[in-house]
């Protein structure tokens, strides 16, 4: 089976390239630094899975998997990702996903993720809690008073913008993760913050622990 590789760190690649190569079944057919550059070479390459980053400079691993699902129905798509939080890996299958790795679990897990997408069903690696993942995937946050929670209104880049903040990262710490400007960080920050009701950074930080995007023990509030 022919495998593309996308994360924007070229060791992480090699690294990854080195793993599936140890195995004759699969071969890497493509790779590429960022998400905008995998979705071309993935349409030309038509990979039968695709391992794939979150975070990425143009577009982020979610963004890149829901523009290629109509494309190629086909192609089964592993997220490697830094991030445990449950909301990353919600998002991630519910944009088409089949399978969610952990990087550090990357050099025991990958061939056994391999595996088990390409027979068909979803992979969740040994870190991560399928029970709580797989019931979050079948509900969506509710209010207290049982209306939609608003963070679904969030375009996907609010949403990013969103989780560095509530991370404690600054307005020009964001800007330079995501190669736009502290001014665009900021005019997200306004939107996003007034489609969610809140006023401050203590009540982002509390609301992004509630859901789930942060770990609250990082913070004192």
């Amino acid at each position: 089976m022919n495998i593309m590789i996308v994360d924007d760190h070229p060791l992480f690649r090699e690294g990854l390239k080195a793993i599936v190569n140890r195995d004759n079944r699969y071969t890497v057919c493509a790779e590429a630094g960022n998400g905008k550059e995998g979705i071309a070479i993935a349409k030309e390459s038509h990979p039968d899975i695709m391992l794939v980053d979150i975070s990425m400079p143009e577009k982020n691993g979610v963004q890149m998997i829901r523009e290629l699902k109509s494309s190629l129905p086909k192609t089964q798509f592993i997220i490697i990702s830094m991030h445990s939080e449950a909301d990353y890996i919600v998002e991630a299958f519910r944009a088409g996903a089949t399978g969610y790795m952990i990087k550090e679990s990357a050099s025991s897990q990958l061939i056994k993720g391999l595996d088990t997408v390409a027979a068909g069903e979803l992979f969740l690696d040994n870190a991560l809690s399928q029970e709580v993942v797989f019931k979050l995937l079948q509900s969506k946050p509710d209010t207290p008073d049982g209306s939609s929670d608003p963070y679904s209104t969030l375009t996907p880049r609010e949403q990013e913008v969103m989780r560095m903040l509530a991370e404690g990262l600054t307005a020009k710490e964001v800007a330079e993760k995501l190669f736009i400007s502290p001014k665009t960080v900021e005019n997200h920050r306004t939107n996003l913050m007034k489609k969610l009701g809140l006023k401050s950074t203590v009540e982002l930080v509390r609301y992004a622990a509630r859901l789930g995007l942060i770990d609250i023990e990082t913070w004192a509030i």
